[in-house]
């Protein structure tokens, strides 16, 4: 259970019965509604392939939350194995996703607070995450969390 001021969620392992929940969380702001979007349960197809793909892999774990029996928040928290670092497991954060209402309620927050201690549970050396350039107060949420912008990343897309 996630418990902030503001607002009370039960945080568990997503289900294939969540993809539409999560694909909403994922256009809710001008740049993913740019890169994301299904229309109908034939353009929900790609999405349900990737989860049945990420559900079925012991190293990624992907999350909702859910509060009076709405998904309101996902992340996917993946456990990469590595030489680098002494052979350090790493956690990558990815597709954080709070529904609009409950933004600054401190729900990502306990998100990430649980997403850490699961890292170090694990035995990881290091959590890791991306972030669009596009977004500075997700930049902010994540420097008051303690991460700090050590690396410039490169993408190329296919």
């Amino acid at each position: 259970m996630l418990r902030t001021p503001d607002a009370t969620a039960s945080l568990r392992r997503a289900t294939i019965h969540d993809v539409p929940s999560i694909v909403e969380l994922l256009t809710d702001d001008p740049l993913g509604a740019g890169r994301d979007g299904a229309e109908g349960a034939e353009g929900l197809q790609t999405y349900v392939r990737a989860f049945e793909a990420i559900d079925a892999d012991a190293a990624h774990l992907l999350l909702v939350a859910e509060s009076d029996g709405m998904v309101v928040a996902t992340m996917q928290l993946t456990f990469i194995p590595g030489l680098a670092r002494r052979g350090a497991l790493r956690a990558q954060i990815e597709a954080v996703r709070v529904h609009a209402d409950l933004r600054s309620s401190g729900l990502g927050r306990a998100m990430f607070t649980w997403a850490i201690a699961e890292a170090k549970r694990r035995g990881c050396g290091l959590v890791q995450l991306t972030s669009d350039k596009q977004r500075p107060e997700a930049h902010r949420f994540y420097s008051g969390l303690g991460f700090i912008a050590s690396h410039e990343g490169f993408k190329l897309a296919l």
